[in-house]
């Protein structure tokens, strides 16, 4: 290929992955596109597009020209341990299309990060066909040697639904951990909130997603069941992510976006809110129910509870605090979240 081609740094980049993988500079390879269920009324993601699968090729491609892209960073900056801003301008003076490029800034925080992590695009890449997967992450691998973590999202039905075998193939090609979307563990709730699995779907899912070898990762909503389910969402919630024990477990408290049929529910008054205080209570219950060796994170802004100092009462690191040793500490901090009287 040319430097003149026009297709030569021509890759995909899709809007979303967990805050986790922004922070640790992940490269965002779009293995699918959108999302295969995208009925959950309490999200906003995905709404304008239909899902699809992109084939092999297409990713071959894609990871061919964020390689290329990155030899030329390399090229103009004389080796990569000298790759900076200069680098950059260059070849944004060479290539001036790159400025509406989607992808470049990322990539290049990537690049000059240490190109340690990558997540794979949308929001369920192991729906594809497992040798397909398995090709692409082998691909990935290859062309970038320097990863030494690959993630993805995942529903926990398409965890259950895949054969053992299958998921053994998938993470010894490259896949190291699965984010999952629990969101709740009460079957009332997931029936209402059209989660499409229930309670002992996602428990299935997630001790597959473990036996396999996978880090799992799971998110779970604070106050999505409102004022009327909190005290089951809570301790159904523990109860299931008990069973689980997942190595991650992620708050992220419910702010009802527009347009969303949990939102108009909200607006009609056929949903009460919590309040921040009342969430608060609700996370409380949660975790004292929580017997687990898991990592409690609480990596979100919408985990913005203060203490009578002003200060944030939950760390917002993407490794949390470890239970069973810091469940004692963030009980604490939850109280002094209470005291404040949000």
């Amino acid at each position: 290929m040319t430097e003149t081609d026009p297709n030569r740094y021509r890759f995909e980049t899709g809007m979303y992955r967990p805050p986790s993988e922004g922070g640790s500079y992940s490269l965002l390879v779009r293995f699918t596109r959108n999302c295969p269920w995208n009925r959950c009324t309490f999200c906003g993601m995905y709404k304008h597009d239909r899902f699809e699968v992109r084939s092999v090729d297409e990713i071959k491609q894609d990871i061919d020209a964020i390689a290329r892209l990155c030899r030329d960073f390399e090229q103009i900056a004389g080796g990569k341990g000298t790759v900076g801003h200069g680098a950059a301008a260059a070849l944004l003076r060479k290539h001036p299309e790159l400025e509406a490029h989607p992808g470049f800034v990322m990539v290049y925080n990537w690049f000059v990060s240490g190109a340690r992590t990558a997540f794979l695009q949308d929001a369920n890449s192991l729906i594809m066909k497992t040798p397909d997967l398995v090709e692409a992450l082998r691909y990935l691998r290859e062309t970038f040697p320097s990863i030494e973590r690959v993630t993805s999202y995942v529903r926990s039905k398409t965890l259950s639904q895949k054969k053992r075998e299958e998921l053994q193939a998938i993470r010894a090609a490259g896949l190291d951990r699965v984010h999952v979307g629990l969101e709740s563990g009460d079957d009332e709730l997931l029936k209402k909130i059209k989660k499409g699995v229930t309670a002992k779907g996602h428990i299935k899912g997630g001790k597959k997603a473990l036996e396999a070898g996978f880090q799992l990762s799971e998110y779970w909503m604070p106050g999505l069941g409102g004022k009327a389910m909190t005290d089951q969402h809570a301790e159904n919630t523990s109860r299931v992510l008990n069973e689980i024990n997942p190595h991650f477990i992620r708050s992220r408290p419910l702010h009802p976006i527009p347009g969303t049929p949990l939102a108009e529910q909200a607006n009609d008054d056929d949903f009460e809110m919590l309040s921040p205080g009342e969430t608060l209570l609700e996370i409380k219950r949660m975790v004292e129910h929580l017997e687990v060796t898991s990592k409690v994170c609480f990596d979100h802004a919408g985990n913005y509870w203060k203490d009578r100092w002003g200060r944030l009462i939950f760390s917002h690191s993407y490794e949390g605090y470890q239970f069973p040793e810091e469940k004692p500490e963030v009980l604490n901090r939850i109280e002094a979240g209470l005291k404040v009287g949000r």
